[in-house]
């Protein structure tokens, strides 16, 4: 049981460190964007612009297994209730969006997957998958609906900041945390604030024609928010705020508690 659990600690930090380097290359992006140095990218394009880099097969390959790690975390945290939350509506909802969570970042290491296998040729093709599910987000009710649970995970994340209980598994000294405590609260709002852009796109969507091509992400989101008056700024402090979250998961890599023991 001993070396299971620490196996699970160790996949878990790796997820942790991973996801933080997705949202570095994602926020210096952004950041670069609102100057006019180069284009937004989503979480797809982070993994497309670090395989163009030196080594970039070799680098996308460390990050497949981490990308796996976090979804086998998540996966974990939903099934054991790794963090109690219990099984009362709020617990359950809390433990669905961890297992949505596991699905999300399979489907991004399957992604990298076949980034490397086939080179990163192209996005697959008219009948994609992908494309398939942009046609049925793409229907009124159901983009109205994935904007209220976007709506609640942005809710989420800013409650999770306001009231710190992201400090609650978080266990560095004082020190640390007077550090930690501002980068974490910047990220948590950023990331929300991204959800919620999402949210408002998707009932934009709901309300027309429901006619969209291609499922929002955070490139759109953070598209959206560059087309806005002051955009530039605006897309800037997102940028920021995503470089901090990157921060606050390289944090949860090096120093979330992780209690296996009751799981």
């Amino acid at each position: 049981m001993a070396k299971s659990s620490n196996w699970l600690k160790h996949l878990a930090r790796t997820g942790y460190l991973s996801r933080g380097l997705v949202y570095t290359i994602i926020g210096l992006f952004a950041v670069l964007a609102a100057f006019g140095s180069g284009q937004n990218k989503d979480t797809k394009g982070a993994l497309q612009t670090l395989l163009g880099q030196p080594f970039g097969t070799v680098l996308v390959g460390l990050l497949i297994i981490g990308l796996v790690s976090y979804a086998v975390w998540r996966l974990t945290q939903s099934v054991t209730d790794t963090d109690h939350h219990g099984h009362g509506p709020k617990g359950l909802a809390v433990r669905a969006g961890l297992l949505a969570s596991a699905f999300t970042y399979s489907a991004l290491a399957f992604y990298a997957l076949s980034l490397v296998v086939f080179s990163g040729g192209g996005d697959g093709g008219g009948s994609s998958p992908a494309k398939m599910m942009a046609g049925v987000i793409g229907l009124g009710p159901v983009s109205l609906g994935l904007a209220a649970i976007f709506a609640g995970v942005a809710v989420a994340h800013w409650i999770k900041a306001g009231t710190g209980k992201y400090a609650d598994h978080l266990k560095a000294s004082d020190r640390v945390m007077t550090f930690l405590h501002p980068i974490s609260v910047g990220g948590l709002f950023a990331r929300g604030a991204v959800f919620a852009v999402l949210a408002v796109m998707l009932v934009v969507r709901g309300l027309s024609s429901g006619s969209g091509s291609d499922t929002p992400g955070v490139k759109d989101a953070l598209e959206f928010v560059q087309e806005l008056p002051f955009g530039a700024i605006l897309l800037a402090a997102m940028g920021v705020g995503l470089l901090l979250f990157a921060a606050y998961s390289f944090a949860e890599g090096i120093w979330r508690e992780i209690n296996l023991e009751d799981a």
